[in-house]
């Protein structure tokens, strides 16, 4: 850990969407995504009241299109017309083309230069452009807003409202097709998923457990929780790429500490069982980040969590990975 280093940008914190806000993003968005429904848990021996919200039926495989389709089409047409750019490891800058294609405008992203292949062909299939950086320098120009001597309209994938406000769509519709749930389980990288998810359903339902869900090998948000404020971690390595950065940024903080009760820390090896348990037994495929919710449930008793809903996030995975975990 780092606390040498700065973890922001300067600016207020990010604040919770209204739950009006988040209403009117849902009412916007029908006609671009996908009202995912909530699927049982297949199970052979008992019921695990354990529920699934699979994401990666979006169009682009990731809830991603609910907050950037938000962010964009709240933007002046001027502002769309600058072209969109943004930072991500991958499914933020998918649905980013995916977007700007409907309002035909340009898109480019900044990746981290060990982005997998198959993630960067799909940013290139959707229109976008990507600029491989390395993660140092990703980082610093998030942190320093490099995006201000550029002419693209930027969006930061950590703490736009109308983002977050996009994403908190999926609290109402888990409210709206199981109002008894007691506990969700989300994947957490920069927080914004799980602040518009925990934003939703606080407002509608305020004893509802939210659990912030990350890998051992990069628990950025436990680390925060527990010594009071953001650090910087070692990145390293893993199968949960798509939900891993070294640091939760101070003006996502305060909103964290807000909305998330707890942080579940998963292995490499219970994220490896849950994918494949969601593609023989579910038939869903998922990537790494997105199967952590459902490792962390398999992982608490029942009685501890009660009825559960966990949001499988996203399903951009290589066929190699998936084959290799699929066989062993």
């Amino acid at each position: 850990m780092d606390a040498s280093k700065r973890t922001g940008w300067g600016g207020p914190p990010v604040p919770a969407p209204d739950l009006a806000d988040i209403e009117s993003a849902a009412r916007g968005m029908t006609q671009v995504v996908v009202r995912t429904p909530l699927v049982p848990l297949h199970s052979y021996e008992t019921d695990t009241q354990i529920w699934l919200k699979p994401e990666i039926l979006q169009p682009i495989g990731s809830f991603k299109l609910r907050g950037v389709f938000n962010w964009a089409a709240n933007l002046s047409p001027p502002q769309r017309e600058c072209g969109l750019s943004t930072t991500s490891s991958g499914n933020t800058a998918q649905a980013l083309g995916y977007v700007a294609r409907l309002f035909g405008v340009a898109a480019r992203t900044l990746v981290p230069e060990w982005l997998p292949e198959n993630k960067t062909q799909a940013i290139v299939n959707y229109g976008v452009t990507p600029v491989r950086v390395s993660l140092d320098d990703l980082l610093a120009y998030m942190l320093e807003e490099g995006w201000k001597q550029e002419p693209y309209t930027y969006l930061n994938p950590w703490g736009d409202p109308r983002m977050i406000a996009g994403h908190g769509t999926i609290g109402l519709e888990i409210l709206e097709d199981h109002p008894d749930v007691e506990t969700v389980y989300v994947p957490v990288g920069g927080g914004a998923l799980v602040c518009g998810i925990g934003a939703a359903l606080k407002a509608l339902k305020p004893g509802i457990r939210v659990i912030g869900v990350q890998g051992k090998s990069n628990p950025s948000l436990a680390v925060a929780f527990k010594a009071g404020g953001p650090l910087w971690i070692e990145h390293k390595a893993t199968v949960c790429e798509g939900a891993s950065i070294p640091l939760v940024v101070a003006e996502m903080y305060p909103l964290l500490r807000e909305l998330v009760d707890d942080v579940t820390l998963v292995s490499e090896g219970d994220v490896k069982s849950a994918i494949r348990r969601l593609a023989l037994r579910d038939k869903l495929v998922a990537e790494g980040a997105g199967a952590e919710s459902l490792a962390a449930a398999l992982n608490t008793p029942l009685q501890e969590r009660g009825k559960t809903v966990c949001i499988i996030s996203g399903g951009s995975i290589a066929a190699e990975l998936l084959m290799t975990i699929l066989e062993n």
